[in-house]
């Protein structure tokens, strides 16, 4: 073992998260780090300890080489940011049973799907941005645009009947925001009551098939993958809560981070042709995950760039941190909409890359697009120190984001 391999497996176990939810910097410690420990032992506030990397090759390594798994060990306890485990399902799969559920959701969240949403994506978008419009300034991004953006396309996608969609959203909210370690008896009641609808629209669409994505996902499962009917039940309510949560988070965040970036924020609305690469590049600059939140854990003993990660061992990785790793990404602090080489992991890599990358991509794209065709004066409506962050352990996200025009 190299020296600076011995210096890692010596040093005390750091306590992790190294900080709240709060901004859209990287911690400071990361760096320091990713320049001298690696590959560092780590202490969540619950479960094992863990190893976490923070260099862009080890994160791509354990993403993709089969030497990691997903699946917790027998006798292994999930290190987490939370009291309860997280109910992962396919997320915890490795091949030939990951890949059996994962040739169910490719087959029907193809990019081709995502094409044929936006139609639907940019109406949606229109008609709230009429309604911030006629309201006036000064608006809430959050609650006026994001969310019911985010909720109206996915909806839209799996299927879910206009009637139902305020409660469908109270039930996605309450399962995907309250990961903060509170409201743990509201989570599990909204889980359950969400599992019985969603058990409800599958056998409607068993009754009267129908081309929506939940219709699509129980023909296919009934007629070729057979999955059980938890497993079913499971993957629509696990693309609810990503599909929901995250591009939510995440066009908030690209509004933060170009209205902190005038520069920026100008050469975009003078060539509104660089929109595919601003996008790639928020995505790349955009901390989302607050820590490393699902673990992998080693097979057998493996080194990893200047550490030996021992078999059993949980890791952690952060891909808004190896994004940010220096040996990949020229000057990788600076938001540069003219990146050139932009290889970001914001969508993961290898078999639990993001399914719906595609559809992440058309609804950032066209949500900005308008966004800035609409409102050519678009600002923060307040200081970016006073804005208020939500508690929850997984995923940046702002409690409200008001903004001018």
């Amino acid at each position: 073992m190299s020296p600076d391999a011995q210096h890692a497996a010596d040093i005390a176990e750091l306590p992790y998260p190294f900080a709240p939810p709060e901004g859209l910097e990287v911690h400071p410690r990361y760096r320091q780090l990713q320049a001298d420990t690696p590959v560092c032992p780590v202490r969540m506030p619950y479960g094992d300890p863990a190893v976490l990397v923070t260099r862009y090759e080890d994160t791509r390594t354990v993403l993709g080489d089969s030497r990691f798994s997903r699946a917790t060990p027998p006798g292994n306890d999930q290190p987490r940011t939370t009291p309860d485990e997280l109910p992962l399902g396919i997320m915890a799969m490795d091949p030939p049973e990951h890949t059996r559920m994962r040739r169910l959701l490719s087959a029907t969240f193809s990019p081709r799907r995502a094409e044929r949403q936006r139609p639907a994506t940019e109406a949606l978008a229109g008609r709230l941005l009429d309604r911030m419009v006629e309201t006036g300034p000064p608006a809430d991004l959050v609650t006026d645009y994001a969310s019911p953006l985010a909720m109206g396309v996915i909806c839209d996608l799996l299927g879910v009947p206009i009637k139902d969609r305020e409660d469908f959203h109270r039930w996605a909210v309450a399962v995907a925001g309250g990961l903060g370690g509170e409201g743990v008896e509201e989570r599990m009641e909204s889980i359950a009551t969400l599992a019985t609808y969603m058990a409800e629209l599958i056998a409607q669409r068993r009754e009267t098939p129908t081309d929506d994505l939940i219709g699509e996902l129980t023909h296919t499962a009934d007629q070729g993958e057979r999955l059980s009917e938890g497993e079913l039940i499971h993957l629509c309510m696990l693309l609810l809560v990503a599909g929901y949560e995250t591009a939510a988070s995440q066009l908030g965040h690209c509004v933060h981070l170009l209205c902190t970036h005038p520069d920026q924020l100008a050469l975009l609305r003078e060539r509104p042709e660089l929109l595919p690469a601003a996008v790639e590049e928020l995505l790349r600059f955009t901390p989302l995950a607050v820590s490393g939140g699902y673990p992998r854990f080693a097979t057998r003993d493996v080194d990893l760039g200047e550490g030996r990660v021992p078999e059993g061992t949980a890791v952690l990785t952060l891909v808004g941190v190896a994004n940010r790793d220096p040996r990949v990404f020229d000057d990788p602090d600076r938001l540069d909409i003219t990146r050139q080489h932009n290889p970001h992991l914001a969508f993961g890599h290898g078999p639990h890359h993001c399914v719906g990358a595609a559809l992440g991509r058309m609804q950032l794209r066209t949500a900005l697009r308008l966004l800035l065709e609409r409102l050519p004066d678009l600002r923060l409506a307040t200081d970016p120190g006073e804005l208020t962050w939500k508690p929850n352990l997984l995923l940046r996200a702002h409690t409200k984001l008001p903004v001018a025009w």
